[in-house]
């Protein structure tokens, strides 16, 4: 069975027993949502590692400006753990919360990519 397909049944299984606490027990539901969100990390890990692999190679074509690639990385990683910090405290009830980690990754990610906009404009000041 693809990994995908056994997610999905985590993710669902885990919010339809969540759902049964819910109401009675709403600290059980939130642990829970969390064991299910963990289970799901960890079946990422493998594909993390197969990314690094794909990395590695990356870096080897690109040279000297593997830079780039470590910043688009770092992005996508502060995006991801935005994301599932967010989605913990929504399910806590701290919506406030959650959407002040969301404005703090997107001015993290604003921030992370901005020396890819400097090179850009250095490089077009150069042929000017």
């Amino acid at each position: 069975m693809p990994d995908i397909v056994k997610i999905g049944f985590i993710g669902v299984f885990g919010v339809l027993l969540a759902l049964q606490f819910k109401s009675h027990k709403p600290e059980f539901a939130l642990c829970i949502g969390i064991v299910c969100s963990v289970l799901i990390f960890a079946f990422c890990i493998d594909r993390i590692q197969s990314m690094i692999l794909l990395y590695d190679r990356l870096q080897g074509y690109l040279g000297d400006a593997h830079y780039y690639l470590s910043i688009l990385l770092k992005v996508v990683g502060i995006t991801y753990i935005c994301e599932f910090c967010s989605g913990i405290c929504k399910d806590a009830g701290y919506g406030t919360v959650a959407g002040q980690i969301e404005i703090m990754g997107k001015v993290t990610v604003l921030l992370s990519g901005l020396p890819i906009l400097l090179a850009v404009i250095e490089q077009i000041y150069s042929l000017i």
